[in-house]
Parts: structure tokens; C-alpha cells; sequence
């Protein structure tokens, strides 16, 4: 039996990356999967800053399927730089689809997940929520938005039975991030971000799925309004060459 059996799960951005290795994971875990995304090959293909359409498809995962347990909010989009080089469109693009989408992604999931006075709901933030980067501006605004909303949304519904909680991944090899880095001239920032993984490597999509299946399954019934760090050591400190000087390693 899995974890997750009789259970139903909505995943956005499932049609790749993180959301498309937690689709699988939860699937592998017992739970019935839905899954949004703007791309194809998704049950329902929709933009989350799009309110009717991300109300109409909630309804119709409960109405189909009975039931709304679980939401593990994936989409998100990159994007920043310097302030003064930010476009005010760049800023709204990003802020929107990372801020406001996850707003409204999680209203129209407690709004159904009160009627039942159960559920849990884990939102995809990132390191970059809860620390400075160079250039992050947008991005790291963004996600540091969606682990305050995060926190507020376990204080107004803890008492009503829903858990909420962020992941806060490290690099992870996703398309979005390889788009980032795997692009002509940012080979050094790709070597110094890679190196500041005290794994010696990024993460897979696989590993923060399963962080995500914890979250929303009854092992974690004791959990919210946490912004849980997945990110191979990156947040833990630096490594500054004391222990090869030293002969240690």
C-alpha cells in the first residue's frame, strides 16, 4: 500500500521538471494526479495568473474526482537582474506568475479544502526565498513571497486542518535552471553555483518530489508553515580550502 492511496493531488507545472517528477512520484505513492500546466500533454492547460480558469479547474478535479487532498504548486518562471536594469514588464512577468499565481493556485485549493476541513498544500519556493543572490532582484522577491504567504496561510488555516508548506530547493537540473546556465559565457557562474553544493553536484527533479510526497503525506502531520530546505548543502556554508591546505581531505 502507498502512502497516498484513495487520495487526490492536483500538481501544477507537471508537464516538466520538478512538477513532472512529483506527478510521478505521488502517482507511484497511491494518489490520483491532475495536473496544470501551460504547456500540453497536462490535464488541464491553463496560466496561473488566469483566476477563472485556475478556479474552473479546481472544480472540476473535486467534481470528477470527488475530493481535493493535496496540491503541490510547482509553476514558476526565472527571471531578474540589477534593479535599474529591471523592466517594469520583466518585473510584473515574473512577480505574477511566482507570487500571484501561487496566491491563487492555494486560494482555489483552500477554498475547496475547507469544505472538508482537510488537506495539505506544499508551494515550490526556492534557496533564493531566503537569501540574497547576485542579479536576483524579481526571482528572489518572488520566492521569498511565496514563503510568507506560505507561513500566513498555516496561521489562517492550521485550525481548520490544512497543512502548508514550501520546499525551498537548491540548483536543480531542470530545464529552467539549464536554460540559465547552460548558456554560452556563464560557464563560471555555472562552476561556482555547482561548487557551492557541498554534494559536488545539483539535485534532481526526483529528489525534491520526494520531499514534496512527504509533506503532503500523513508522516508529516505535524508539519506546516515550514519552508523546507532541499539544496545539497548550498545554504550550510562555504568551503574555503582550510581542510585540503590542512591534508584532512
Amino acid at each position: 500500500m502507498g502512502r497516498l492511496d484513495g487520495t487526490v493531488a492536483v500538481v501544477t507545472g507537471g508537464a516538466s521538471g520538478i512538477g513532472a517528477a512529483t506527478a510521478v512520484r505521488l502517482a507511484d505513492e497511491g494518489a490520483t494526479v491532475a495536473t496544470i500546466d501551460v504547456t500540453e500533454g497536462v490535464d488541464y492547460v491553463l496560466d496561473v495568473r488566469d483566476e477563472p480558469a485556475v478556479r474552473d479547474a479546481f472544480a472540476d478535479v473535486v467534481d470528477r474526482l470527488g475530493r481535493l487532498d493535496s496540491v503541490v504548486h510547482c509553476a514558476g518562471v526565472a527571471g531578474g537582474g540589477p534593479v535599474h536594469l529591471v523592466d517594469e514588464s520583466e518585473w510584473d512577468r515574473v512577480v505574477d506568475i511566482n507570487l500571484k499565481g501561487t496566491f491563487l493556485v492555494d486560494k482555489h485549493a483552500a477554498i475547496h479544502m475547507l469544505e472538508a476541513n482537510r488537506g495539505s498544500i506544499v508551494n515550490i519556493a526556492s534557496i533564493e526565498g531566503i537569501e540574497g543572490t547576485e542579479g536576483g532582484s524579481a526571482y528572489n522577491a518572488s520566492k521569498g513571497g511565496v514563503i510568507m504567504l506560505t507561513k500566513c496561510m498555516a496561521i489562517d488555516y492550521g485550525h481548520r486542518g490544512i497543512r502548508v508548506n514550501a520546499i525551498c530547493p537548491g540548483g536543480v537540473d531542470t530545464p529552467l535552471l539549464m536554460d540559465i546556465i547552460g548558456a554560452p559565457g556563464v560557464e563560471i557562474y555555472r562552476d561556482k553555483m555547482h561548487d557551492r553544493h557541498l554534494l559536488n553536484r545539483f539535485g534532481h527533479p526526483s529528489e525534491i518530489a520526494a520531499a514534496a510526497a512527504f509533506l503532503v503525506s500523513d508522516d508529516a502531520s505535524f508539519m506546516t508553515g515550514q519552508a523546507m530546505v532541499v539544496d545539497g548543502g548550498f545554504t550550510a556554508g562555504f568551503r574555503a580550502g582550510l581542510l585540503e591546505q590542512m591534508g584532512v581531505v
